[in-house]
């Protein structure tokens, strides 16, 4: 496929005559340009200032490769040899990264630049992006940007943000070095290019702007004659363009490519898009209004595929509809919705609340707190409510109390998406009038709700159901035992599920016993479900970050210690704490979604069960911040507690002393 560069997709400072390229050298008008300025959506290029930096050879532009794949994140000198050698290294190859590392550090301070870029970091080294450009990360941010905007409704401004995004590739990724691992990186990346023009056909198309993206769908659909979004887009936009033959025909394609290449006939998507255009249905003209500032019809940004796939959970919808009937009385009412990291709780959230637009007449509000910000919320609910910017009082309480004041009668569905604490939730939540709110959180929350809901992982089925619809080529079906085993090594949680579809997806080639491998290995399961996108590894880093200090001590070393069953008298020999300090912490771990309650032991104490990827993020988390002298002592602490446990099981009180530190 052509690749989303500055002739079909501009950019607004291409409007203006200067190439993606430049503008990415030079900064944003009235904005001083980033001290390094680094291209990798195309060939690796670095520049200080005007200045290009000369980088050096092969292994020089794979080392500086993988730091920019990883900005601020420690790269191990392991994975910088695999990546140089593949497997083949020789026996200086540790000298010889550290090697490439000081003529990278050379390289840029002969450019101009005398910043500490490239940081040693046990195992290895950190490039930091602080006051840098980095076009791949500017992408992400352009991408998340626009999937908020269109959460919120601007869908005009979603697709621009989104056509800002791709402009900024300048052709095939890292194609310039040979690193297999690399190539892997690559394609990650060049997937998320193209799931994002998929977005961007589409908002097009809800635009009514058919015309304009015909070129650029046709070669993606040649390149990925299976992606049966883009194919449904491309079929629509012919058929507005009064070209209903060449619709109908990218159907019969799709029918011998499918049968062809997986076996099957494709998926509800074309086949009913194929039997609206038969019956020229009018819908499938272009809507008259397509920006109301209250529509959230939009799935959830979390999972890395361009459309959520939204399976089960009708147990939980059931549990919603609670709500309904409040809202056909009229009566105002809240629902609460926690479960861990990853979960789906926004997807089964904006899943519910578009079959329950009925109930609302008065539209619906969505803030979403990690990316808007507790002290902008009530700012960003009166702009959707359609007050301008000059109009929004400046003080936070005055704020809250225009938010109130405007929404006292109206018959509302307001979601508030990862509220952070009880205090953000006593501020917005109505006190009266007619609106029902609903709230998902990380955190279990005390506020009143007449629903509360804990959204448990996905069933076995369900969850390879979900693979299924994610790698829509006929692999599931081709070997269902190993996408069970593959859906349990993801603890059958939503995100988890869709990274491991993403590598599938991202590699045709593979089959699932060959990522079945790679996850087996406990050691790199969480980066494997984490590489190019690291969304699992950073939501659960985000979630340890808000604990206290004395629980994020105790997860950590709960990553130590076997976390299928863990009772109280552990948390004590890990901290050396009393048994009420050991259970406050354990509670205070449940109440962020990273523990689970198991059952109650035979002491009367209950215990408690840190989830798979929990106990592999734990683990790291350990032995990235705690002393290895620390870590032994912790085990050998819980060794000879556990020795006293055999003997005496029932007894928790009797516990050898140990030096307790309350």
């Amino acid at each position: 496929m052509h690749h989303a560069a500055a002739a079909s997709l501009a950019t607004l400072s291409e409007a203006e005559g200067t190439p993606a390229g430049d503008r990415a050298r030079q900064g944003s008008a009235g904005r001083a340009a980033p001290n390094i300025s680094f291209q990798v959506l195309g060939p690796l290029e670095a520049w200080v200032g005007a200045r290009k930096v000369e980088i050096g050879g092969p292994r020089q532009r794979v080392v500086l490769a993988m730091l920019l794949l990883a900005p601020d994140r420690v790269v191990s000198i392991d994975q910088l040899v695999e990546a140089v050698w593949n497997g083949r290294p020789p026996t200086t190859c540790r000298t010889q990264i550290a090697i490439c590392v000081a003529s990278l550090r050379k390289a840029f301070r002969t450019a101009g630049y005398a910043g500490e870029l490239i940081a040693t970091s046990a195992p290895g080294y950190l490039l930091h992006s602080a006051g840098h450009h980095i076009d791949s990360m500017e992408f992400a941010a352009g991408v998340d940007s626009a999937q908020t905007l269109a959460r919120q409704g601007d869908v005009s401004a979603a697709a621009d943000r989104l056509g800002q995004a791709l402009g900024l590739w300048r052709g095939p990724v890292l194609t310039d070095m040979s690193s297999p691992v690399l190539e892997t990186e690559a394609e990650l990346l060049d997937h998320r290019r193209l799931t994002a023009y998929e977005q961007y056909a589409t908002l097009q198309l809800q635009l009514g702007r058919h015309r304009e993206v015909i070129s650029e769908l046709t070669a993606l659909v040649h390149d990925r004659p299976l992606w049966e979004q883009a194919r449904a887009a491309l079929m629509l936009a012919h058929y507005r363009l009064g070209h209903r033959s060449e619709a109908l025909a990218l159907f019969r394609q799709a029918q011998r490519v499918f049968r062809e290449e997986i076996g099957l006939e494709p998926g509800r998507v074309l086949q009913d898009l194929h039997t609206a255009i038969l019956r020229e249905a009018s819908d499938l003209m272009p809507p008259t209004d397509v920006v109301g500032p209250l529509n959230t019809g939009v799935d959830s940004p979390q999972l890395p595929l361009g459309a959520v796939q939204f399976i089960g959970r009708e147990r939980e919808i059931q549990s919603l509809d609670a709500l309904l009937r409040r809202a056909r009385e009229g009566i105002s009412s809240v629902g609460l919705v926690v479960g861990r990291p990853g979960i789906g709780k926004t997807a089964l959230v904006l899943h519910w609340a578009r079959r329950a637009t009925h109930a609302f007449p008065d539209g619906r509000l969505y803030v979403d707190f990690e990316r808007t910000g507790t002290a902008d919320a009530p700012a960003a609910l009166l702009r959707a409510l359609g007050m301008s910017d000059h109009e929004i009082p400046r003080d936070y309480q005055d704020r809250l109390r225009e938010f109130h004041r405007q929404v006292g009668q109206l018959r509302l569905l307001v979601i508030l998406d990862g509220v952070p604490d009880d205090s953000v939730a006593h501020d917005l939540v109505p006190k009266a009038g007619r609106c029902c709110v609903l709230l998902t959180s990380r955190r279990v929350l005390a506020t009143s709700a007449q629903v509360r809901l804990r959204v448990p992982e996905l069933t076995p089925a369900d969850a390879v159901t979900l693979l299924g619809s994610l790698v829509a080529d006929g692999r599931v079906e081709e070997d269902r035992a190993a996408a069970h085993s593959l859906a349990s090594l993801c603890d059958y949680l939503p995100l988890a599920l869709s990274a491991a579809a993403a590598r599938l997806v991202a590699k045709p080639h593979w089959r699932f016993p060959h990522l079945l491998t790679r996850l087996c290995d406990r050691r790199h399961r969480l980066d494997e479900l984490s590489t190019g996108a690291p969304v699992l590894r950073q939501v659960l880093d985000s979630v340890y970050r808000t604990l206290s200090p004395a629980a994020a001590g105790l997860y950590a070393r709960l990553g130590l210690v076997n976390g299928e069953c863990i009772a109280v008298w552990e948390a004590e020999a890990l901290l050396e704490v009393s048994a009420m300090v050991a259970q406050r912490l354990l509670e205070e771990l449940v109440d962020a979604t990273l523990l689970e309650v198991a059952d109650t032991g035979p002491d009367g104490w209950f215990r408690y069960r840190l989830p798979t990827l929990h106990a592999l993020h734990a683990e790291r988390t350990a032995h990235m911040e705690v002393a290895a002298p620390i870590r032994k002592a912790a085990c050998d602490r819980v060794l000879a507690a556990s020795l006293f446990h055999v003997k005496y099981p029932a007894d928790s009180s009797a516990i050898p002393a140990l030096h307790r530190v309350d």
